[in-house]
């Protein structure tokens, strides 16, 4: 028996769109959106209709038909932590979405929603993989050495996952049988430890963990930090000269904007375009040999650290992401880290063929949906 399934990943500035039959990818679409418009609806869900319109426009002018169709997968979003795997929709995943329970107004809280008023029309059942919430962390990979502040997972789940889960199928083995190191290298990067199909530990770029990136400043030391944020020398070079500091929120403010957005190349080069960089590489600039080898040095670190979480017993460290179109950082990382275990790369992302996969093994019969509750994995320890 075939199936049919159509996958919704709404973006910033886009929604992609995908229809599989099986494992078959039959078209992968970007549906562009007018982003000045986008901004003036103000928080997310005022996009909901307008994205809608925009997707159903697009499924007539390219004579899609989706009658019948078995499956429609959506993006998770902002709903509460919840294990790896695939959940069927129901009206509290949808809810939690909608309200974005932990606080992020992004674009991906849609992808649930559009998929529920699809399914209106035409039917199927809708479904949700690996959500970017998923906690699967064990108990030692949360304590910091400052009561009541945890290290959190927050990763490229999806990609992670599904890029482990297609290495496993191409090497006739199960994912949930073996141990890998599995990491996503791009703009932001996750070095993970996964333990016979659960991911117990990863870097938090976002939170400072892991490789600096394009974008990220990485692991950071904290004293240094917070001598570096308050050098009156120092702040004009990272954009906040005329941050009033007397502000807390001001303050707060303008530290996640270096932390996420002004670090990385974009602090040592003035951007973030890999390319760029690497060019600058190629032709010798010292100081972008030494900051991109740097980088690269970073990731194997991180992925050393993750070995040791599974006590050296690693089946293959698996890599993904869009960086690895480099053939130098694919050569280091081997040279540094192939002694611990066999290194495959997988260059891109594989978020739509993750989320079809997924939608097609519940589909089968191969595993059962899981039932989101909306209470999160981890509250805190009793003691």
């Amino acid at each position: 028996m075939s199936y049919r399934i159509f996958v919704i990943n709404p973006g910033s500035t886009s929604t992609k769109l995908a229809y599989f039959e099986d494992e078959e990818k039959l078209f992968e679409e970007n549906v562009f959106h007018d982003a000045p418009y986008l901004a003036s609806l103000g928080p997310v869900i005022a996009q909901l209709d307008y994205r809608l319109e925009l997707i159903r426009q697009f499924i007539v002018e390219n004579d899609i038909d989706l009658n019948g169709i078995d499956a429609f997968v959506g993006r998770g979003g902002s709903n509460m932590t919840c294990q790896g795997g695939v959940y069927e929709l129901n009206d509290k995943l949808l809810e939690d979405n909608l309200n974005k329970v932990t606080g992020v107004d992004h674009p991906a809280n849609l992808g649930l929603p559009l998929a529920r008023e699809l399914q209106k029309e035409y039917g199927g059942r809708v479904f949700m993989v690996d959500s970017p919430k998923t906690d699967e962390f064990c108990d030692l990979a949360r304590i910091t050495g400052v009561p009541g502040i945890y290290r959190t997972s927050s990763t490229h789940a999806l990609n992670l996952k599904g890029t482990v889960r297609m290495h496993c199928r191409k090497n006739g083995v199960r994912y949930e049988d073996g141990n890998y190191i599995v990491c996503h290298i791009d703009g932001g990067m996750t070095i993970s430890a996964h333990e016979h199909g659960r991911m117990i530990d990863a870097t938090n770029n976002a939170a400072g963990e892991g490789p600096f990136t394009p974008t990220r400043t990485g692991a950071l030391p904290v004293s240094s930090v917070i001598d570096y944020y308050f050098d009156n020398a120092h702040k004009s070079k990272i954009g906040i000269a005329d941050t009033d500091f007397g502000s807390l929120e001001e303050s707060v403010r303008a530290a996640r904007e270096i932390l996420t957005r002004n670090a990385g190349f974009t602090g040592h080069f003035g951007t973030s375009n890999s390319d760029t960089v690497h060019e600058m590489v190629r032709n010798g600039d010292p100081r972008a040999v030494r900051v991109w080898n740097a980088m690269i040095y970073n990731i194997c670190k991180a992925i050393g650290e993750m070995a040791t979480v599974l006590c050296g017993k690693v089946d293959g460290i698996v890599c993904g992401g869009g960086l690895l179109r480099f053939d130098d950082l694919k050569q280091q990382i081997r040279e540094r880290c192939e002694w611990i275990a066999p290194v495959a790369f997988y260059p891109g992302e594989v978020e739509h063929e993750a989320m079809a996969a997924g939608a097609l093994r519940v589909l089968r019969g191969e595993e059962a949906p899981l039932v989101y509750t909306g209470e999160p994995v981890f509250k805190g320890f009793d003691d």
